[in-house]
């Protein structure tokens, strides 16, 4: 019976048509990027020029790009890198994040101090900030992923921050510090068990904004190299033969739009079932 309360959460949130379809198009895509080794049909790399920009057809489902290459076996492996990418964001941005907004939060004379670095990072649009960080540390996926966590950490330090400020004036965290519990106890397992809802919700808006981000950035020339398949490396080869093969640009943007609309929607959706006003308007 321990799973019990997650399993009524879970019925609690599906009960939304649209949140439980979504969630299924992100559980597909995980599965596709989990197990893309045998999934795929072709080597995503493998040119086959005599079958250069071949419509859809039933050897190769999604039709082939200018170099004669599978672009269902890439979209997969796009998959693989593009929400790796995101999610290796998501892990640093979030957990970057979380350590800043409670120190901010919670020490009031850090709190200044912190805050105005994340005012500064904050007024510089996001894409721009990107594209620079990228361009001085260097094209490649872990500039990427270092040059994205910059750009939505702040993001979540606010956020955290906010929630940190209301939760510290508790009765529960005034009786710990009564009794003298150590400041990092306090941190760790009265304050951040209590602002996790917010966090959860962040996460799945920040991996979508990644991977939109990641598929610019790569469109642009300053993400990953073009040898790397990501979903925006396929749809800036191929936006010159756009024309005439619209499958090129045409799939690994649907999988993007995809993807990104279904992180959005399950982040509204545990929005709406974690907020305690929103819930009982369900």
């Amino acid at each position: 019976m321990t799973n019990s309360p997650v399993r009524a959460f879970l019925r609690s949130l599906f009960r939304r048509k649209l949140v439980l379809v979504a969630a299924l198009v992100l559980l597909v895509a995980f599965a596709l990027a989990l197990f893309a080794p045998w999934l795929s049909p072709f080597d995503p790399g493998a040119m086959r020029v005599v079958r250069r920009l071949r419509p859809p057809n039933e050897l190769n489902w999604f039709g082939t790009d200018e170099l004669g290459r599978d672009i269902f076996s890439r979209i997969i492996w796009g998959a693989r890198a593009s929400l790796g990418i995101g999610f290796a964001v998501v892990l640093i941005s979030v957990g970057t994040g979380a350590a800043l907004g409670l120190v901010a939060g919670y020490f009031k004379r850090l709190d200044a101090a912190i805050m105005r670095l994340v005012d500064a990072l904050m007024a510089l649009p996001d894409i721009l900030l990107a594209i620079f960080l990228v361009a001085v540390l260097g094209a490649s996926a872990g500039n990427v992923i270092l040059a994205l966590s910059i750009v939505y950490t702040p993001r979540v330090v606010r956020v955290i921050r906010a929630s940190t400020l209301v939760v510290r004036e508790l009765p529960f965290v005034e009786a710990a510090r009564s009794i003298g519990v150590s400041t990092p106890r306090i941190l760790a397992v009265h304050l951040l068990p209590n602002i996790a809802s917010p966090v959860l919700v962040q996460a799945t808006f920040i991996f979508a904004y990644a991977v939109l981000a990641e598929a610019g950035l790569s469109f642009l020339g300053a993400g990953v190299p073009p040898e790397v398949p990501t979903w925006g490396t396929m749809i800036a080869s191929g936006q010159q033969y756009a024309d005439d093969a619209f499958w090129l640009v045409g799939f690994p943007g649907l999988a993007i739009v995809f993807v990104a609309l279904s992180l959005q929607i399950v982040g509204d959706g545990l929005r709406d079932m974690l907020d305690p006003r929103l819930r009982k308007a369900l």
